[in-house]
């Protein structure tokens, strides 16, 4: 009777099952189903049931053959019974060749399952409402499908619209998207899903696995391109730079051969006048023309080094310049400008000095008029400004200094105006042909000196008065400076110890902590003449500034601290003078232990918490300039070896002299390993700059080795490991393939050099992406 009732218990519970195990049976069918399909579609089939399509072992095969990319053996095309049998023996003989386990779930599909879970909660992690703890239950609602299409395409999917409460929708979506644009066959049904209390795990594997397929692989296919890119950069940086070169270089050698010719043409002139053209014609020259192939030169050497560095750096061959371009052909020609250069400089020099003797008397007028007028070139304006009004005090000193300098220097030049006015005087009782212009000049002179001297007495006046007034001014922020910086320095300490933690272990302290807050409460009356007495300075500063039209500087030149800061700084110290105290955690506290600290400790091992004002903390004293005595708090820290010291933080603050003491404070801290590497580095990288151990490394060696140290040089097997990529494991890569994978520009910039691929597997458009990998190192020509 027991054994009756026990096997019509489980009777039932065999019915009431046999409902889900349809269903998830069905499921499964239908994802197996539709990941074989999205695999035959590219041999241009599919099935529809599975236990009838695969029973003659065709399709299974040829669903290997895709899969594998191998070709299996020829299937028999008979149509009995033992046909079908050989053929799918063939199909389970493949997949038995490769390794591949048919019975059972071993430790490797138990590891790739853990893996796979890893890789979905690791990419899910920032998403609300998304907890993937398993491939049932956690994937009903659809969020977690939408989560891994979005952390990847987040263009493809808005996930802050989905629902929770809508899993239908949330499944749909996610299904649709993956289809359409990730080329995920549709494998679930999302009724199928929603409708089950716990849907197929091997359904819910089997999709999400075609994920992290789709996404780890455009990874991998975005990693290669990038290094291909980034390689390609370097090539087409360096071929700009040997453009450039070639091209200034045939600038420079052109400007050479036209320049040679002029300078060595000794053609005499009849008068002063075309001779002082031709010596303006080469002062511009000298001025105007040369300077810039002067830079051109330097450049083209700066860029020639440059050039062969990144070559070298990036295992590129050395640059070549084109026959007669190379840098000791330009040097050559340049020496043979500089030649004619200095003996057409001498010849213009005795020509200039044979016509002087004719026109000896007219030309020393205009040279010393010449010298004259341009010495008093801005002048006038320099003396009509008025930058004294914006100057600082120490400005105006110099200002000053500079004023006497230039008295001075315009009293040494009125005997040149008395020159002047001689030789001008001479050249009208000569009846010199010009003279009318000469005495126009003169006249010219005269005037403007008479300018100069009044300007000159007026300006000296203006920079004595106001010097007067800044040094009122200058005083007065020296006072302010004095008195603000030990009382910024009492709200700085104050702050401090107001915001600061504290560890005291007896009432006694705690009641100290209290009567040092009431005694600090006291002096804060005194504390705030002291300001509102210190900000009185600075009005006081600025009243005088603002009656003379002083446009004073914004910052005071002896302080730092402004009416602002001190403002704040007393606002802040007001707003946080009452105390506050934390206790954490109790005496009768007892912490649980714990796997990573041991056992926990005793009650009476926890000290007091306290936030806020202590004992350290020393009232203003106005009379006494805000003394700040020493204060030490001890706390203790753990080191590496898990014992416990002292920390100390020494800091200054300024005391009654003005003097800046130390103020020490004991804080925990945690004592950092320390590594030697002794001499062997060092050795290392001597054998590096120094081969030959001359004892001293030049500019160049340590540009290399820093260079070489810091750079993260690729290598041709690494580029033609990133093309492989992108070329889908081939030999060769094609230019729709290169158009997809890489920026328009680098992709042209490879179609346009690669070589047709001639290898046995070539097909039409092939091109050969080793070669021109080898060719961007030196290793062949491109």
């Amino acid at each position: 009777s027991s054994w009756s009732g026990e096997g019509s218990a489980a009777s039932s519970r065999k019915q009431l099952l046999l409902p889900w195990r349809r269903a998830a049976n069905k499921q499964c069918g239908k994802t197996f189903t539709a990941w074989c399909n999205s695999h035959l579609r590219k041999a241009g089939t599919q099935i529809e049931n599975i236990d009838e399509d695969f029973r003659d072992g065709l399709k299974l095969m040829l669903l290997l053959e895709v899969i594998s990319g191998e070709r299996l053996p020829k299937p028999e095309r008979g149509k009995m019974r033992v046909h079908k049998i050989n053929n799918v023996n063939k199909a389970l003989d493949f997949i038995a060749s490769k390794g591949v386990k048919l019975v059972s779930i071993g430790a490797e599909e138990t590891s790739a399952k853990e893996g796979l879970l890893l890789w979905c909660q690791r990419k899910t992690a920032p998403y609300k409402n998304v907890n993937v703890q398993n491939f049932h239950i956690s994937w009903k609602d659809g969020l977690a499908f939408n989560a891994l299409i979005h952390r990847h395409r987040p263009e493809l999917i808005e996930y802050d619209k989905l629902r929770k409460d809508d899993p239908v929708t949330n499944l749909n979506n996610a299904f649709e998207v993956a289809e359409k644009y990730l080329d995920i066959p549709k494998m679930l049904d999302a009724e199928d899903i929603v409708g089950t209390l716990r849907p197929d795990e091997k359904a819910i594997m089997t999709y999400v696995s075609c994920f992290y397929h789709a996404f780890s692989g455009a990874q991998k296919a975005e990693t290669a391109a990038n290094r291909i890119c980034k390689v390609l950069a370097v090539n087409q940086e360096n071929e700009h730079l040997m453009e450039d070169y070639e091209k200034l270089a045939s600038d420079l050698l052109e400007w050479i051969r036209r320049t040679i010719p002029w300078l060595e043409d000794r053609s005499p002139q009849k008068t002063i006048q075309e001779m002082q053209q031709k010596l303006e014609d080469f002062r511009d020259y000298r001025r105007v023309h040369k300077p810039p192939k002067v830079q051109e030169k330097c450049q083209l050497e700066i860029n020639f080094n440059t050039l062969q560095t990144k070559l070298r750096l990036s295992n590129r061959p050395a640059f070549m310049p084109s026959e007669g371009r190379m840098v000791s052909d330009i040097n050559t020609g340049w020496q043979q400008v500089e030649q004619a250069e200095k003996g057409y400089e001498e010849w213009l020099l005795n020509e200039i000095r044979r016509l002087e003797r004719l026109d000896h008397l007219a030309e020393k007028f205009r040279q010393k008029a010449s010298i004259h007028e341009a010495w008093t070139e801005g002048k006038e304006a320099m003396l009509k400004q008025k930058d004294y009004e914006t100057a600082t005090l120490s400005d105006i000193k110099a200002l000053i200094r500079k004023h006497e300098a230039f008295e001075s220097d315009l009293a040494a030049h009125q005997d040149r105006v008395e020159q002047i006015a001689a030789i001008a005087q001479e050249l009208n009782e000569l009846d010199y042909y010009d003279s009318p212009s000469v005495n126009a000049r003169c006249q010219k002179i005269c005037d403007q000196w008479d300018v100069l001297g009044s300007l000159t007495h007026s300006r000296r006046e203006a920079l004595e008065k106001t010097e007067k007034q800044l040094e009122t001014i200058d005083e007065l922020h020296l006072e302010y400076a004095k008195r603000a910086a030990p009382f910024n320095n009492w709200m700085e300490s104050a702050m401090e110890d107001l915001q600061d933690m504290f560890i005291v272990h007896t009432i006694e302290e705690i009641e100290g902590l209290i009567a040092a807050h009431d005694q600090f409460k006291a002096t804060l009356p005194d504390a705030d003449r002291e300001r509102e007495a210190i900000l009185g300075i600075q009005r006081e500063a600025q009243r005088i500034a603002e009656l003379h039209g002083i446009k004073l500087s914004a910052n005071n030149p002896y302080t730092s601290v402004t009416p602002q800061v001190i403002n704040s700084k007393w606002e802040r110290v007001s707003a946080d003078f009452h105390p506050f105290f934390t206790f954490l955690p109790p005496p009768s506290f007892s912490p649980p232990s714990h796997p990573c600290f041991g056992a926990a400790p005793k009650a009476e091992q926890f000290p007091f918490y306290f936030w806020g004002q202590t004992s350290s903390f020393q009232p203003y004293d106005a009379r006494e300039g805000g003394d700040v005595d020493d204060a030490t708090l001890t706390v203790p820290h753990r080191c590496n070896e898990g014992e416990v010291g002292d920390a100390t933080l020494t800091v200054p603050h300024r005391c009654n002299e003005g003097e800046v003491s130390d103020v020490t404070h004991a804080a925990p801290h945690r004592c950092p390993p320390v590594f030697w590497q002794g001499d062997a580095e060092f050795n290392r990288i001597m054998s590096l700059v120094d081969p030959n151990g001359s004892g001293s490394v030049t500019f160049q060696a340590f540009i290399d080795f820093m260079s070489r140290e810091t750079t993260d040089t690729d290598t041709a097997d690494q580029v033609i490991a990133s093309f492989k990529v992108l070329a889908g494991d081939k030999n060769y890569i094609t230019a729709e393939e290169l158009r997809r994978e890489l920026p328009p520009e680098q992709a042209e910039y490879c179609i346009a050099r690669m070589a047709p691929y001639r290898g046995p597997d070539a097909t039409p458009g092939a091109l050969d992406y080793k070669s021109f990998s080898t060719a961007l190192y030196g290793e062949s020509d491109l």
